[in-house]
């Protein structure tokens, strides 16, 4: 699953996915350093599975891990080729969901392409080009299905009346995902790959003075107010602060956050927030030689997510046990689980949820 991570130029895009990824991404203050998206596989934070590595005495512990892409700074423009615009929104076709860094810092030295800190006028920016691509990209898709929906095509009349109404949403200026649909729907748009359909994850980028008042400062809140009107997701992050994190090794990690009360990252916590945005979860599998987090969506039943080990399992699933991380621990060991009756035997319509601990068993 890919998260792309995409904004106006020098607003920080880069210096965050270095720091999420410490890939070395160029980070420079002029438009249009990535040309070429950085990709990077980021360990998805996860304390369960330490938890359970000292239990099991485990010699190796594998998290989930998602794919961040960073793509070039969109400009006024992008959606008829400016900034090499059409390469770029090729780019965010690609991924599954967008992480919007927004520039919410005041600093002379670093120049801003609209001349000044409006987060709001930049998220507008960004917003109306993904728009008017998906209008241009729609209006292609409504041609292609109204012969046949006029000829009496079930499918095609039932595309052309979503993709319509769709396209008179993206008229107004608002993107898809505000757009309130069944779930029959949904599924038909989807099938029309909006941009501005995706999952989005606003991410405030701020100084670290602005780090004391994230309810009241007024750009932060500009920012949130924009996310809760779209049903997008959205935090802040101090980027400059987290690169700098990011170069600590585990020991003086702990201490900084021992010397300044903080509990967890900006980057874990957006990490676990571009995690969740993307519908996932993980499930666990623990013993001797290996603790491991599984990546499925949210809703996948037990078989589906037997076959994310092996196809077999899924191929010949019988039944699962399970048992609650929660549930685990509190009874010290699963051979403690098994003794209290903790221990679940589920078959193939159980909903597998974040955090089970599970064992399959399988006949092929």
């Amino acid at each position: 699953m890919k998260l792309g991570i995409v904004g106006l130029p020098n607003v920080g895009k880069s210096t965050l996915f270095n720091a999420l990824t410490r890939a070395g991404a160029q980070s420079a203050n002029y438009p249009f350093c990535t040309i070429e998206p950085n990709v990077g596989m980021v360990a998805v934070p996860d304390e369960r599975l330490d938890v359970l590595g000292k239990m099991y005495n485990t010699q190796k512990i594998t998290p989930a891990v998602i794919e961040f892409v960073d793509i070039a700074g969109l400009v006024r423009g992008a959606s008829k080729g400016e900034g090499l615009g059409n390469k770029f929104l090729s780019h965010i076709r690609e991924v599954d969901a967008i992480v919007h860094v927004v520039r919410c810092f005041e600093n002379s030295n670093i120049i801003h392409v609209d001349g000044g800190i409006n987060p709001a006028r930049d998220i507008e920016t960004i917003n109306l080009e993904l728009i008017l691509a998906d209008i241009e990209s729609l209006e292609k898709q409504i041609a292609r299905v109204e012969r046949a929906a006029r000829g009496g095509d079930k499918v095609a009349k039932e595309q052309f009346a979503v993709f319509n109404l769709a396209l008179e949403h993206l008229q107004k200026g608002l993107p898809c995902r505000s757009l309130e649909l069944t779930d029959d729907e949904q599924k038909i748009l989807k099938s029309a790959f909006m941009i501005t359909s995706k999952p989005t994850l606003y991410v405030a980028n701020i100084s670290q003075e602005q780090m004391a008042n994230t309810l009241t400062d007024p750009y932060i809140t500009a920012v949130r107010e924009i996310a809760n009107k779209e049903h997008a997701e959205h935090l802040e992050i101090c980027a400059d602060i987290e690169a700098e994190l990011a170069e600590l090794d585990a020991d003086e990690f702990e201490e900084y956050k021992r010397e300044f009360g903080i509990e967890e990252s900006g980057l874990n916590r957006l990490i676990k927030a571009s995690y969740h945005l993307l519908g996932l979860i993980s499930y666990l599998t623990a013993g001797e030689k290996e603790v491991r987090a599984w990546t499925i969506p949210r809703g996948t039943k037990a078989p589906g997510a037997a076959g994310v080990i092996h196809t077999d399992f899924e191929r010949g699933f019988i039944k699962a046990e399970v048992v609650p991380y929660d549930t685990l621990v509190a009874c010290g060991g699963y051979n403690q689980a098994k003794e209290a009756g903790k221990v679940r035997m589920e078959g193939k319509d159980y909903v597998v949820q974040d955090g089970d601990v599970m064992l399959f068993r399988f006949n092929v």
